[in-house]
């Protein structure tokens, strides 16, 4: 397969504007695809009518996609499918090629039980996991991130599962772009502790601003709780959202990166800050013991202050070595290894 050009779709219900790990992912996917030789389609929102998800006004679900996604479906004549996402345009695509009997993969990126139970706390997370045991049932593979999330899946009853780890972009993200903390944020006394991802219930932002630490917490990022949190916890420095080199130069300049979620399945941050030369404090989950693990580039511990403490004193070219191990490319090429699988 890697000798042949292919004509790949893949459907995706996160997308730009969308700013996370899945629609990062998609991004550096299709760069590297296209350099090996691919073609890649996207089907995503948009072009669809949407509605605002909710409580998550900011990302929209397209209503009722099926008849154009068919189209595209037969526009483009895909040689392998790719449902990345498990929204309404992820079922739709399901639901054509089961009716067309063609073969396809998906992708499990997040742990939705777990989330809606943190918002929708009378939705049973088994309930959860059973829709999404026979959405992803019917695929002929489905891709996850970690060794422990494949495992994880496995006990829930989750079948056909291969591994698609993730890359980091080592040019964009380098200690290089560390610069003095007034040069971006007067008043700001060392050590800075990073969190960058969605202000958000289930990435669990509360644990890191209630932990007593020295010199400056940095929150990077937007979601729903923003207002709540940044009256609550004064001291802190909200950034708001960050991208490119301004994002970049905020990971090199930090000093610990604090990753409190206990939920993601992988965490694409973590690389990022480890190719920015920080280490990593976090808990002992699944996505963090998969990244980190023994590396001796982080520090994970049930106590994430202690754990923060202790990230400090980590070498921060370690962080850098281990990083450079983890290309975008070698992602790419599991995940057609992956579609292989299909034929």
């Amino acid at each position: 397969m890697g000798a042949c050009q292919l004509r790949i779709l893949i459907v995706t219900d996160a997308w730009k504007p969308q700013v996370n790990g899945v629609v990062r992912t998609l991004e550096y996917l299709a760069c590297e695809l296209v350099g090996m030789g691919h073609e890649v389609c996207y089907a995503t929102p948009e072009g669809h009518p949407t509605v605002p998800l909710p409580t998550y006004p900011e990302i929209r679900v397209a209503l009722f996609p099926r008849s154009r996604l068919l189209k595209t479906f037969e526009e483009f004549s895909p040689d392998a499918i790719h449902v990345a996402t498990e929204g309404p345009l992820g079922f739709a695509a399901r639901a054509i090629c089961r009716h067309k009997r063609w073969r396809f993969t998906t992708s499990f990126h997040t742990r939705f039980p777990e989330y809606v139970h943190a918002r929708f706390p009378a939705i049973p997370e088994p309930l959860v996991y059973a829709i999404l045991r026979r959405f992803h049932a019917a695929a002929a593979v489905t891709m996850v991130a970690t060794p422990s999330l494949k495992r994880d899946l496995e006990t829930h009853g989750f079948t056909n599962l291969a591994l698609w780890s993730r890359g980091v972009d080592i040019e964009q993200y380098s200690p290089g772009r560390r610069m003095p903390v007034a040069d971006f944020l007067p008043d700001a006394p060392r050590p800075l502790f990073l969190f960058v991802g969605r202000i958000a219930v289930e990435k669990n932002v509360e644990a890191f601003l209630k932990l007593d630490l020295p010199g400056t917490k940095l929150i990077v990022g937007e979601g729903p709780q923003r207002p709540e949190l940044q009256a609550r916890f004064a001291q802190a420095k909200f950034l708001g959202q960050k991208t490119g080199d301004e994002l970049a130069g905020i990971y090199a300049s930090s000093d610990v990166f604090v990753f409190p979620s206990r939920t993601d399945t992988f965490g694409l941050v973590l690389l990022e800050a480890l190719a920015s030369g920080t280490p990593v404090a976090a808990y002992p989950v699944s996505g963090p013991i998969d990244v980190v693990g023994t590396a001796g580039i982080g520090a994970l511990a049930e106590n994430l202050g202690q754990a923060a403490l202790q990230a400090l004193a980590i070498q921060r070219d370690s962080c850098r070595r281990f990083a450079e191990a983890n290309s975008w490319r070698a992602s790419a090429e599991q995940f057609t290894n992956n579609l292989a699988l299909t034929r």
